[in-house]
């Protein structure tokens, strides 16, 4: 039983170093930098998910009014500028794209963004939006560098073509970063209690500290002494 599961345990991690080796390849991937404290950055990067990127991608473990909430937005401002069909505002956000569609035009069924970031990293998506290049040969015109071959057009090239380098890499960005919240929404809650807390540990610390000094004040010079 032992030796079965010292085999297991070894193709496993043969298995997982393989599909890191796959997923990670050759390719030098740009640090993205995102900061899901930066508000104004995830509020950009939800409308540009929304408007660019929703219509094919699900991010289906997160609601609209969930990130008015987060992103300090109106219900009104969600309804507006978030939501473009007969949708309700506490409804999972789910592409409307049907599955036979998605495989017609993409051979394949675009995958829910939900858990991208934790699966594939931040770096990965910042460097594979801004990783398509020309290249006739494929369906739509375009490959990409850090996923060869892959079937999804270039849906940001309008934004590309318009802004300036500096200005298309912090759109990126934040949707990057919007991308970021998604796969992990408490972080928002997390991180900002974490650093109470450690400001809460660090006065208690100095408290305690000069109360241990009081007490053993006490003790050296001999003020407390031993009953007979």
């Amino acid at each position: 039983m032992k030796k079965l599961l010292t085999t297991m345990a070894s193709v496993l991690a043969g298995l997982t170093i393989s599909f890191g080796a796959l997923a990670s390849g050759n390719v030098h991937l740009d640090h993205a930098n995102t900061d899901i404290n930066d508000q104004k950055s995830l509020q950009n990067g939800a409308n540009l998910f929304m408007n660019y990127c929703s219509g094919c991608h699900s991010i289906s473990f997160m609601r609209y009014n969930r990130i008015g909430k987060d992103l300090n937005l109106s219900d009104e401002y969600v309804e507006k500028n978030l939501m473009f069909g007969d949708q309700k505002i506490g409804e999972q956000i789910v592409s409307s794209m049907s599955k036979k569609g998605a495989e017609t035009w993409f051979g394949t069924t675009p995958p829910d963004l939900s858990l991208v970031a934790r699966s594939k990293g931040t770096d990965w998506i910042y460097t594979y939006l801004r990783g398509f290049y020309e290249d006739k040969s494929r369906p739509f015109g375009v490959n990409n560098h850090v996923l060869v071959n892959a079937s999804m057009p270039d849906v940001l090239w309008k934004l590309k073509k318009i802004k300036t380098e500096e200005a298309f890499n912090n759109d990126v960005r934040d949707i990057t970063n919007f991308l970021d919240y998604v796969g992990e929404p408490a972080k928002l809650v997390r991180v900002d209690l974490g650093y109470k807390v450690l400001g809460f540990l660090f006065i208690l610390f100095i408290l305690s500290y000069l109360l241990k000094k009081e007490y053993w004040k006490d003790v050296k010079y001999g003020k407390w002494r031993a009953k007979d």
